[in-house]
């Protein structure tokens, strides 16, 4: 007799049940006296739900949109420059080297402590405008990600390929485009969804520092400042949410455009 596996949006909703148990139980029990908050610091899901509803879209959207604004931006500057990166690193590799070195600075380097110098240097937005700091923190936090994953996938081209283009006179810069592309492009769209969810936090963190009238990160630091919990929490859980959606977009991408990366 077979055992039967649970398909993967079973264990999916097995999981978020066991979380919010957890929640739940946490919150009314053993967190209750923590903190100095009225009825404890970490509010069960049913306040941060009532919260939900009781601000509405008409107070998020304002604030999920430029933060979204943000992460995109970031997301889009420091992938790019990753992915031009390592496609230089195979087309001329004696600088892959330097190319790390420059790519694990950008990963060791606090966000926390790089960010008040970036706001200095880059200045407050105008009103009612997305945070330069915000998006620049955003591409800081994509660019190691996507450079050694996408070095990763562009160097696991087969050797066979690159020979045949080398035997017919092709450079470097052919075999990038005919053979390592398409056999790196599983791994570089994995590589984007992770970075998706990072350009997300980064752009939070750069709100934080402050100079942005609308954003999740300024929202929370205010919510904060009046001791509103269940607000903070439910502006974190929205948070959570966009992350979660930017990561299952590039899934659904990977998932379509490299079908023979599932198979394998």
């Amino acid at each position: 007799m077979t055992s039967r596996r649970l398909p993967r949006w079973g264990t999916g909703i097995i999981g978020f049940a066991l979380v919010i148990g957890l929640w739940w139980l946490g919150a009314a029990t053993v967190f209750r006296s923590v903190g100095s908050m009225p009825g404890g610091a970490i509010p069960t899901p049913g306040d941060v739900f009532v919260q939900l509803l009781t601000d509405g879209p008409a107070f998020y959207w304002p604030h999920v949109s430029v933060t979204v604004q943000e992460a995109a931006q970031g997301f889009l500057w420091g992938n790019s420059l990753a992915l031009l990166l390592a496609g230089l690193v195979l087309v001329v590799p004696r600088i892959e080297k330097v190319a790390l070195q420059i790519a694990v600075i950008t990963y060791c380097i606090p966000i926390v402590a790089i960010g008040p110098i970036a706001y200095i240097v880059i200045g407050a937005p105008q009103s009612g405008d997305p945070s330069g700091t915000a998006v620049f923190l955003a591409a800081m936090s994509v660019f190691f990600t996507t450079v050694v994953g996408s070095l990763v996938g562009l160097k696991a081209a087969d050797a066979a390929s690159l020979d045949i283009v080398t035997a017919y006179g092709g450079g470097r810069f052919t075999q990038l485009r005919l053979v390592r592309v398409i056999a790196g492009l599983p791994s570089v769209l994995s590589a984007l969804q992770v970075a998706a969810p990072a350009a997300f936090l980064g752009a939070i963190l750069g709100e934080y520092l402050g100079g942005v009238e609308r954003g999740l990160g300024i929202a929370m630091l205010v919510a904060g400042s009046s001791a509103n919990v269940d607000r903070v929490w439910s502006l974190a859980l929205v948070a959570g949410l966009m992350a979660g959606l930017g990561y299952a977009i590039f899934a659904l991408i990977a998932r379509v455009a490299t079908p023979w990366a599932r198979a394998a």
